[in-house]
């Protein structure tokens, strides 16, 4: 005989007060757990969303990023001319030899500035990356000293918008168009032609090449001739494997900072919801008592505490989803610890968090509420009435 939830629900309105704010500390925790979550994701999903399957980056050998990558004329020829190099419709090879430097830009809100990645591309550099448009403006042309500005960055900082321009490599740069993304890395990019980047800042070598398979199952093909040719000191990867590397250092801190916080808030909300367990135990000594005569058994009562910290836990964890999903309209930014540049990511939620969540709620409203159950399914019939 099991003790129905129409009892324990008259319970949680009869403690409005101590139900609400027992439910609200295990929603704060709730939506701290799964804000970190979303945060991580977000970054992820930017970096990872960034590359393609189809394309390879290619970078000298454990320089880890593009900023610290170096590669000479003479390499980057050897790798255009791969076999597995895939071809445009007007008969291009689908290769894009790239250069990338960090320059300082002073943000519109402040006069702090941060570090902002340039990236010198060609008309196949723009061909490789289909998920870029041009959402005000227009594309710069080649040979000039025209830019554009990745939405983030003309959002954020000054000179960055349409028909301002920036200096830098001295030279003033034109800001001829503003370039969406789809909210991956390259909103948080410059982008000018490579040719006047180099000549701009006196450097003579590329810091990547990028490819584009004619089949993607040839990579591992490619990958082992490049990186056992003698000629190249060279290291290939898928494009989404080289930019999910880029974000798992940062990530790893968030991750890491984000369980310590929820772990402290949340043994603040175990606590607070055993002691609302047990001023209800010890309220309804008498009911449990009754309980027990009328046959109810220590299991009966000790499973429906249990319901009730559950309900507790389920209660502050919807709230906290449900606070937790409007995190998803804002875009922060963050030094990016790999490039050392800035970078601009949204919170993303999807269904895993959601589970995770609202799992870690039920988790905390058990672990808060078992000692208080075990308790009043200890309680003696006899003491229990005699508290009448």
């Amino acid at each position: 005989m099991t003790i129905p939830l129409s009892y324990i629900w008259r319970n949680f309105t009869a403690r409005k007060l101590t139900t609400l704010l027992t439910a609200g500390g295990m929603a704060l925790v709730v939506f701290v757990f799964a804000t970190v979550l979303m945060l991580e994701e977000g970054l992820r999903k930017t970096l990872v969303e960034t590359g393609s399957p189809d394309n390879v980056v290619i970078t000298r050998r454990s320089a880890g990023t593009e900023v610290q990558s170096v590669i000479d004329r003479e390499q980057a020829a050897i790798v255009e001319n791969q076999p597995e190099v895939a071809y445009s419709a007007n008969g291009w090879r689908l290769a894009s030899k790239e250069m990338i430097v960090l320059i300082s830009l002073a943000k519109r809100s402040s006069d702090k500035a941060s570090n902002v990645l340039i990236r010198g591309v060609g008309q196949k550099g723009i061909e490789l990356r289909p998920q870029v448009e041009i959402a005000e403006g227009r594309m710069f042309r080649p040979g000039s000293t025209e830019i554009i500005a990745g939405k983030s960055v003309a959002e954020r900082y000054r000179g960055a918008g349409v028909g301002e321009t920036l200096r830098f490599g001295q030279r003033e740069w034109t800001v001829v168009g503003i370039m969406d993304a789809g909210k991956t890395g390259f909103d948080s990019e410059i982008w000018g032609d490579v040719d006047q980047l180099m000549q701009a800042f006196r450097r003579p070598v590329y810091s990547s090449v990028i490819l584009k398979l004619n089949d993607p199952a040839v990579f591992s093909q490619l990958k082992t001739r490049i990186e056992n040719d003698p000629r190249l000191t060279l290291e290939v990867k898928q494009e989404s494997v080289f930019y999910a590397e880029q974000s798992q250092l940062l990530a790893n801190f968030i991750r890491y900072l984000g369980m310590i916080l929820s772990i402290i808030f949340s043994i603040g909300a175990i606590i607070g919801a055993m002691i609302t367990m047990y001023a209800s135990v010890a309220n309804r000594a008498t009911e449990i008592g009754t309980l027990r005569a009328l046959g109810f058994r220590r299991m009966n009562i000790l499973a429906a505490f249990l319901v009730e910290a559950l309900m507790l836990g389920a209660a502050g964890g919807v709230a906290g989803l449900v606070f937790a999903s409007f995190m998803q309209f804002f875009t922060i930014s963050t030094m990016n610890w790999q490039s050392f540049s800035e970078l601009a990511f949204s919170f993303t939620l999807n269904g895993a968090i959601i589970i995770k969540s609202f799992a870690f709620a039920l988790i905390m409203g058990v672990t808060g509420g078992f000692l208080p159950a075990a308790r009043a399914a200890r309680l003696n019939i006899v003491d229990s009435l005699r508290a009448v």
